[in-house]
């Protein structure tokens, strides 16, 4: 069984749905997937949400490990990103030799904001936490009371590791950054960082389409 978190964000409600049927639709295994949604980890989640903020995950994927009870591996991945391919090519590069495995981008944003308005902040490592898989069993430092009171900078640039080594490299196809890398056909996962199709201002941004098609999947009745 793959087990699969994505940020749920209120403001892109529909973005979980096509994402999620992007993965069980190229899936040639089982897919466990998991929202984490604020509403449901209220009694775990205390933090004060960030002016700088851009999602309400923002720190909340770092939970993670503990809601997998430091056991097995589990993907994280941000809800704004549409599935090209099967995830279990993904699941089968998971190791127990790191404690975190990522696309480790080495990039500067293009523009200083993006959906909604919200601050394009650039930082050592941006996006490196947007899509990771988690060794649980070697991220037991990632309780509850440190996900709620660690800065940003110390999660996402994973400063609760002892060491760096301790991170390994997945392909740049599996978190291919629409806007700011070229279009590439064979993308396995495309992450619209800054801005999904859905909002009005990025509705022709690269890999539209794909996800027009599939929102029409998701939402296809006969009524």
């Amino acid at each position: 069984m793959i087990r699969v978190f994505i940020g749920y964000d209120d403001n892109e409600k529909v973005a979980f749905s096509v994402l999620s049927h992007s993965l069980l639709k190229h899936s040639t295994q089982p897919i466990a997937i998991t929202p984490i949604r604020l509403q449901n980890i209220k009694d775990v989640f205390v933090r004060e949400r960030l002016k700088i903020q851009s999602t309400e995950f923002a720190f909340s994927r770092f939970l993670v490990p503990y809601l997998c009870n430091y056991s097995g591996h589990a993907i994280f991945m941000d809800c704004d990103m549409l599935s090209r391919s099967d995830i279990s090519a993904l699941w089968r590069q998971r190791t127990t030799k790191y404690a975190v495995q990522c696309v480790q981008h080495d990039y500067t944003p293009t523009s200083t904001v993006k959906f909604l308005n919200q601050p394009q902040t650039p930082y050592p490592k941006k996006n490196w936490s947007s899509m990771m898989i988690f060794n649980n069993a070697k991220c037991t430092a990632l309780t509850p009371d440190y996900v709620n009171s660690a800065s940003g900078l110390e999660l996402h640039q994973f400063k609760w590791l002892e060491n760096e080594d301790l991170v390994g490299k997945v392909d740049e196809e599996w978190n291919w950054l629409v806007g700011e890398y070229e279009h590439n056909p064979h993308a396995k996962l495309v992450h619209y960082t800054e801005g999904g199709p859905y909002f009005k201002n990025y509705k022709h941004c690269d890999y539209s389409e794909e996800w027009f098609d599939t929102f029409k999947e998701t939402t296809r009745t006969d009524m």
